[in-house]
């Protein structure tokens, strides 16, 4: 990238991100593909969603490969590799001090309370990222079609997803879709 100060940018954003991330990635989708794509343009649409696709194939941590691979696009080695270390870094140790007091405070009622809040919060970033992704490309009808039909598959019938993934991988092959 050109613009000298766009890793900086970047690995801050993705410190803030991760610090408050529910949910892994597609928790946070919609404001990293709005940062990256829309706001700043390094990344097209279309890089944005080949990325995606990539970490969520690759066996491991998706979130830090997300990142990285942005990182990578964006300033090179150096800028995936301080991308990867405030993915984990900073929410792992919040994580670590957070949890030694959720666990004294196990029975209290207002846990539960927040257990039950963070839900649907959770719910709610996941769905706005598969929003985000499908927003990223057009699919056009049949790949419309071809979500709902899987979608209807998953929730009426006990089918294991990676039959789903196979097949949309196929179809994808194919240029079906």
């Amino acid at each position: 990238m050109n613009a000298t100060g766009a890793p900086v940018s970047f690995v801050a954003h993705v410190a803030m991100l991760a610090l408050i991330s529910f949910g892994g990635v597609p928790g946070v989708l919609p404001d990293l593909r709005n940062f990256v794509v829309a706001t700043h343009g390094w990344l097209t649409d279309q890089e944005f969603a080949n990325c995606f696709a990539i970490v969520q194939a690759i066996p491991g941590p998706n979130m830090i490969l997300m990142m990285s691979f942005i990182g990578l696009k964006i300033g090179g080695l150096p800028t995936a590799i301080a991308s990867a270390l405030v993915t984990f870094v900073p929410p792992c140790a919040l994580s670590y001090t957070a949890f030694r007091y959720w666990e004294r405070f196990r029975h209290t009622a207002w846990q539960s309370r927040v257990r039950r809040g963070l839900t649907p919060v959770v719910i709610g970033l996941v769905s706005a990222g598969g929003y985000a992704m499908a927003s990223a490309v057009n699919p056009g009808w049949v790949g419309i079609g071809v979500t709902i039909g899987a979608a209807g598959l998953l929730l009426t019938n006990r089918v294991n997803p990676l039959w789903l993934l196979g097949a949309g991988a196929a179809l994808g092959g194919l240029g079906l879709v």
